[in-house]
């Protein structure tokens, strides 16, 4: 008879600095809950703050923003962009050069950052604008 795992609950504690330069409150991953092809973190832009540009390999990135006005600029030179706020979704597709700026100067953006890859954080290379 298989194992059926279990149900599991947590609450992160205290944030980790990620490749982006960003604080990560890690929640479901693989390291966390034995997670096999999801993770999901909040993810804390603080004032005026931005994220290092950056791709992510091999893994669809879905974001929900809780509070805040973030622009994400993309593309081979970050020629594009869009203007997520709190009720916003965002899609990012693998491999996708981007790079996340919250536009308050004053107040942090939060949002909810779920991801197909349970160990996600091996597999982000940043990226320079040629």
């Amino acid at each position: 008879m298989a194992t059926q795992a279990g149900v599991q609950g947590l609450r992160p504690e205290e944030a980790v600095m990620t490749k982006q330069r960003l604080p990560y409150f890690v929640g479901i991953s693989g390291q966390t809950v034995g997670a096999q092809g999801l993770s999901m973190h909040l993810v804390v832009i603080p004032p005026a703050g931005r994220a290092q540009p950056h791709v992510h390999i091999g893994y669809e990135t879905g974001i929900y923003v809780l509070e805040g006005r973030v622009c994400t600029r993309w593309g081979s030179q970050l020629e594009h962009e869009v203007i997520s706020e709190a009720g916003d979704f965002l899609f990012v597709p693998p491999g996708v050069p981007h790079e996340a700026i919250n536009l308050s100067d004053t107040q942090a953006a939060r949002a909810i950052v779920a991801r197909n890859d349970p160990a996600e954080h091996d597999k982000v290379e940043p990226y320079a604008v040629a």
